[in-house]
């Protein structure tokens, strides 16, 4: 992989609300993404208490959904929500069969690891490499990198397999208690600025939010809620590139929790929301629930971000069109898929063009 500060890095855990969203994205945004593709848990019946797909359909219907909808352009992908002690049918490791799929199918994919996988995830990341010759990319999370041991344990993983300067970082900060801003900034500098290789590492991105764990969280409607990760990145990256240290590309994970949530869809209630991201923020609109409610209630949804002040406009994106087509009656209101695509999409191009305008009137280059 190869791409400056000026690359975004969004984590998405390719769902169809995500891998829609990312295929009716414009060209401009496309060409500033690199996503961290996470292959998404299989769906779980909590009637028969089994997954719905065995592993290989699962893995099978994730690699057509990366090349179809992202096609050969370069990602990370990750199986960190994969069981360690899952196998194919023919034995193969799921990461192994993951990546002899997406070299078949010509996409550029880097395999991602952490510092705790168990020694067969990391062979097979390390085969992974052996035959694509694309590196690998190291997820670190905040309480890692805050180790003294970081570097001896990153030698560890590293040592016979590839060097830093094969290799892209990801500083996780998952989601973190951002404030005060301004103090845990001054710490994450203060962490960046430990971290070894910082000048070997061929990528290196920050990535974090502040996204609510849950819509339950949300109390009124509509409310704007503060993208802090956002904020954080750039006194961050300001303050790295006075300094004339390395400054990291920004990572986020879009209208996601980064942790995932067991739930038994039967017994929820999801509430009508639509995640409409800012400048600085997001426009959360929330109604009732939809199971009683219905979808219906989209359309006023739809009317109420157009009037907020916060709307971009229905030629910003294939989101932006579809809220104006929305309220107006025009288009569907689709269903909870469908809010999660137009959340993402909306969120994607929003993000691409503020890291170009941050690097086109600053000097953090």
């Amino acid at each position: 992989m190869n791409f400056d500060c000026r690359q975004y890095v969004p984590c998405l855990r390719w769902k169809q609300g995500e891998y829609q969203a990312a295929l009716q994205l414009s060209d401009a945004a496309k060409s500033v993404i690199t996503p961290l593709i996470e292959v998404a848990e299989r769906g779980f019946d909590f009637e028969t208490g089994v997954s719905k797909k065995n592993l290989d359909q699962h893995l099978a219907l994730f690699v057509k959904r990366v090349e179809s909808k992202w096609g050969r352009q370069p990602c990370f992908v990750d199986l960190n929500w994969i069981k360690p002690a899952e196998r194919m049918v023919d034995g193969r490791h799921p990461v192994r069969f993951v990546f002899d799929e997406l070299r078949s199918q010509g996409c550029k994919a880097v395999p991602v690891t952490g510092l705790a996988r168990d020694p067969a995830y990391q062979q097979a990341v390390a085969q992974v490499h052996s035959k694509d010759k694309r590196g690998l990319c190291l997820r670190v999370d905040i309480a890692e990198a805050a180790k003294l041991s970081l570097k001896s344990a990153i030698d560890g993983l590293l040592d016979k397999i590839a060097t830093p300067s094969e290799c892209d970082l990801i500083l996780d900060l998952g989601a973190p208690n951002f404030v005060p801003i301004e103090g845990f900034a001054k710490a994450i500098e203060a962490l960046i600025r430990r971290l070894p290789y910082m000048s070997n590492w061929q990528t290196f991105t920050l990535l974090g939010t502040s996204f609510p764990s849950s819509m339950a969280e949300i109390k009124t409607s509509p409310v704007s809620i503060a993208r802090n990760e956002w904020s954080l990145y750039k006194i961050v990256a300001r303050s790295l590139a006075k300094a004339k240290f390395r400054v990291p590309s920004f990572g986020d994970y879009c209208i996601n929790y980064p942790n995932i949530l067991p739930m038994d869809m039967r017994l929820l209630k999801p509430s009508a929301t639509i995640r409409y991201a800012t400048d600085d923020a997001w426009f959360i609109v929330k109604g009732p629930n939809v199971r009683d409610n219905q979808f219906g209630q989209y359309r006023n949804h739809c009317r109420t971000v157009m009037t907020s002040g916060h709307y971009f406009g229905a030629d910003f994106s294939a989101a932006d069109k579809y809220i104006s087509d929305c309220s107006k009656g025009a288009g569907s209101t689709g269903n909870l898929t469908t809010w999660r695509w137009v959340g993402t999409n909306h969120h994607l191009e929003v993000v691409a063009l503020a890291i170009s305008n941050f690097y086109a009137t600053s000097s953090t280059r």
